[in-house]
């Protein structure tokens, strides 16, 4: 996978969108330390109710350094189709932690607006924990996977050096 988007990366139109809009690579990074902070920043945002979370990652740009295309793409995790269901799992979380009853819930959006003041805090503490839990996970989960990875590779790479080095040395001359 990062094979193909370093090619991607390559690409003469999105090499022409960095330059004219002097993106910094550091932005565009493929690796452990922008990836895995990608994946909280955006997952964590994406989690959040909000309008304009792709604007919120952008913003969040200037305080840390991430792979922003990647936050972005996150951030679609919540979409028309699943907002509802992910919302009303945060909402039902929140009565939980606060242990209020909740209310009979019905999928629209005449519903949630006329209901909003009611659901606001359980809605915004149950999503504030799932948004925790669920972008740290990711975030340490990849991390240890990525260091993981490399460690395997690399001892994998040294064992096939060293018995080649070993197969030259024992050829008979």
């Amino acid at each position: 996978m990062k094979k193909s988007i370093k090619e991607l990366l390559k690409l003469k139109k999105l090499q022409d969108f960095i330059a004219k809009y002097n993106i910094s690579n550091e932005y565009i990074a493929v690796n452990r330390t922008t990836v895995t902070k990608a994946l909280f920043i955006g997952l964590f945002i994406a989690l959040l109710p909000m309008p304009m979370q792709m604007l919120v990652v952008i913003l969040a740009m200037r305080f840390f350094m991430f792979n922003v295309p990647l936050a972005i793409l996150l951030c679609w995790i919540t979409n028309p189709i699943t907002m509802p269901f992910i919302y009303y799992i945060e909402y039902m979380i929140g009565c939980y932690v606060l242990n209020t009853d909740s209310l009979t819930i019905h999928m629209s959006l005449e519903w949630f607006n006329n209901n909003f003041t009611n659901i606001f805090l359980q809605l915004y503490v149950g999503a504030f924990l799932l948004a925790a839990s669920i972008s740290s996970t990711m975030y340490f989960s990849v991390n240890y996977l990525w260091i993981h990875f490399v460690y395997k590779n690399k001892k994998k790479h040294y064992t096939q050096r060293k018995s080649n080095h070993l197969h030259k040395n024992n050829k008979p001359k």
